[in-house]
């Protein structure tokens, strides 16, 4: 059944007059009859009653004009779902995240991206770093948020605005209520750390920080997601190094004290796979590289302030 006929019908249903009909549809007259006659010949049903002097529906053709009115509806609403789609303006993106980056850009991230293309579904995903690459590697997912500086070829990624390492301690802790600390005089407690397992990098990271201080930590737990790092701190079962970010979170029973001396950087990066980048994804990278973009102009203001 030809759409094109489907169009013939419903125009010729309206005005119930061929002349007026083959005139809306800028054809002549006997390319209608014909395309409303192969119409009802396929069908095997008279559509129209027609003479000399009138022309109107019969039951079947009142009926079938419904259909052939939804017909047509759903044939152009499917065009502009695929225009939608292929100008990214619709679809859905499957996304990993460490739970962490809530309290990093990927709130703002997602606000920006949800107001301005608000027919693409994102759906978050909380899983390991580790997790994340190799779902990426296997484009199970169009992008992930990871605590890393570098990732692995042929992975493509956007840094996220720097976060610094703090120090995490209990409230009643002796070093708690002070301005900063240097991390030395923490070289004979009991610390909490991030399993290797689940995040490599970022457990290699802190590690690499207690090196260069020359201290080599005596790790009492180990924790698989920065948020258990400072529930077990704020338990008294030790102290930890953390992304400040984290302070965001507003746990009781802990504190953030700054590190004295060089600002020891906690990376993080927008992670995709080249190989699979759809119309959405090019959209949400872009909105979020804005994003990204307008927060540390933002943070380098209020440092300057």
């Amino acid at each position: 059944m030809k759409l094109q006929f489907l169009r013939y019908f419903c125009v010729l249903a309206e005005e119930l007059h061929f002349r007026r009909a083959a005139n809306r549809l800028a054809i002549s007259q006997p390319p209608l009859s014909t395309a409303i006659r192969l119409l009802e010949e396929e069908l095997g049903v008279q559509l129209l009653r027609r003479n000399s002097k009138m022309v109107e529906l019969t039951p079947a053709g009142s009926a079938f004009l419904i259909e052939a009115k939804e017909i047509l509806e759903r044939v152009s609403r499917v065009g502009s779902v695929v225009r939608a789609i292929d100008g990214g303006a619709h679809g859905r993106l499957d996304i990993g995240v460490a739970g962490s980056m809530l309290y990093r850009e990927l709130p703002a991230i997602l606000a920006r991206f949800k107001c301005e293309t608000p027919a693409v579904e994102v759906v978050l995903y909380e899983l390991y770093t580790t997790e994340q690459i190799e779902k990426l590697m296997r484009r199970q997912l169009h992008a992930a948020f990871i605590q890393a500086s570098v990732v692995p070829a042929p992975l493509t990624s956007i840094p996220l605005r720097n976060d610094v390492f703090v120090a995490c301690l209990p409230d009643d802790h002796h070093l708690a209520t002070r301005a900063s600390v240097d991390l030395r005089e923490m070289a004979d407690e009991s610390f909490v750390m991030f399993s290797r397992e689940s995040a490599p990098a970022s457990h290699d990271h802190v590690i690499g920080i207690f090196s260069q201080a020359g201290i080599h930590p005596r790790i009492v737990h180990r924790a698989r997601i920065w948020m258990t790092v400072v529930a077990m701190v704020a338990n008294g079962c030790g102290i930890a190094l953390v992304p400040q970010s984290l302070s965001r979170a507003n746990i009781s029973g802990v504190r953030f004290i700054p590190l004295s001396g060089r600002p020891t950087i906690a990376p993080a990066l927008l992670v995709w796979n080249p190989g699979l980048v759809p119309p959405a994804l090019e959209t949400f990278l872009a909105s979020a590289a804005t994003t990204i973009r307008q927060q540390a102009r933002v943070a380098t203001k209020s440092q300057r302030g």
